[in-house]
């Protein structure tokens, strides 16, 4: 279990305790975190996931995969740390990640 912070555009924060092997878009939608719509259900099929992934915690999500950055490519405002959270597995090493939905999945 790793407790993940989401960040709202707003700065409302949500503190969630994922179950390991979830994904951090399904720890979202399995708690209604707004601003991860995961119109897709995580086959990696669209970017309404899209998350900013906190700076100290960019190394340890992994590395993007030529899908994810393909879906990337139709999302809005793109940064280095960008990535769809449905592509992020939940580890005991991702205790204690931040995420921050962009603006326009507000």
């Amino acid at each position: 279990m790793a407790k993940i912070t989401y960040i709202e555009h707003d700065g409302t924060k949500h503190e969630i305790d994922v179950a390991d092997g979830l994904t951090v878009m399904e720890g979202a939608i399995r708690n209604m975190v707004p601003g991860i719509d995961a119109d897709c259900g995580g086959a990696c099929a669209c970017a309404t996931c899209h998350v900013y992934v906190d700076e100290a915690w960019v190394s340890k999500t992994g590395e993007k995969s030529g899908v994810e950055e393909s879906m990337l490519d139709f999302a809005t405002d793109v940064e280095a740390n960008s990535r769809l959270s449905c592509q992020i597995k939940v580890s005991p090493e991702l205790d204690g990640l931040i995420v921050r939905m962009p603006e326009y999945q507000g």
